[in-house]
């Protein structure tokens, strides 16, 4: 047992070394460290500004948040196919425009959910700027809550789900209902959420819109042909 006057003496010091513990952890909780956002490339910024195209107003797209990977970009990529040629791969999420010298325009994208993939080749027989749409008969069984008041059709505009450009996909001459478009959710690139369609960012159809042809050939590949390309 400490003496009394020994424990008299040692009160104070454990007091103080108690309340400096307290101290020591109420300022830990008090000023935590900081961590600054990382900034946007101010040429990634340009690119994915708002855009007045005709008479709508495209919203940008907060880069700052956007999965690095589905930026608009340049990339090696070896195929047999010539130049002019949209390879996509929705097993990958990316779409790709063949350019010459080994290298391709790749835009990420939204694909179909599983069982209603477009896959083989097409032709571009179409091109639209803020295309009109009308749900297939098949959307509208599978959700008529949500199509059947849309069976007659929904003219083109900021709010029209195939956003401001729509590549229309035919083979034989047939249209096979398939479509490479914009959107309006930017949130579902990179996602497995559309009843078929390939759908980029709307300044990403723009792009491609502009790059691409009537006659041009688009190729889907099979899970068995993805990231082959793609050095």
């Amino acid at each position: 047992m400490i003496p009394a006057r020994a424990a008299d003496l040692w009160r104070p010091l454990t007091a103080s070394l108690f309340v400096m513990g307290l101290s020591a952890c109420a300022q830990t909780a008090a000023e935590p460290a900081k961590v600054e956002a990382p900034k946007a490339d101010p040429s990634l910024a340009s690119m994915y500004a708002p855009i007045k195209d005709g008479d709508e107003t495209i919203p940008g797209v907060d880069v700052s948040k956007m999965d690095p990977k589905n930026v608009r970009q340049v990339v090696d990529y070896k195929t047999g196919y010539p130049a002019g040629t949209i390879v996509v791969d929705p097993h990958s999420r990316f779409l790709y425009l063949v350019m010459e010298g080994g290298k391709a325009m790749r835009y990420g994208v939204g694909v179909a959910k599983a069982g209603m993939e477009f896959e083989g080749e097409a032709d571009i027989a179409r091109k639209a700027q803020w295309p009109g749409w009308v749900p297939t008969q098949n959307m509208i069984k599978r959700n008529p809550e949500r199509y059947g008041p849309l069976a007659s059709g929904l003219e083109g505009g900021i709010k029209n789900p195939l956003g401001a450009r729509a590549l229309y996909l035919y083979q034989g001459g047939k249209d096979t209902l398939y479509r490479i478009h914009g959107t309006n959710e930017p949130w579902s690139i990179g996602k497995s959420v559309s009843s078929g369609c390939i759908r980029l960012l709307n300044h990403d159809i723009i792009d491609l819109h502009r790059r691409v042809p009537k006659g041009s050939k688009v190729v889907v590949l099979g899970p068995e042909e993805s990231r082959k390309g793609e050095v």
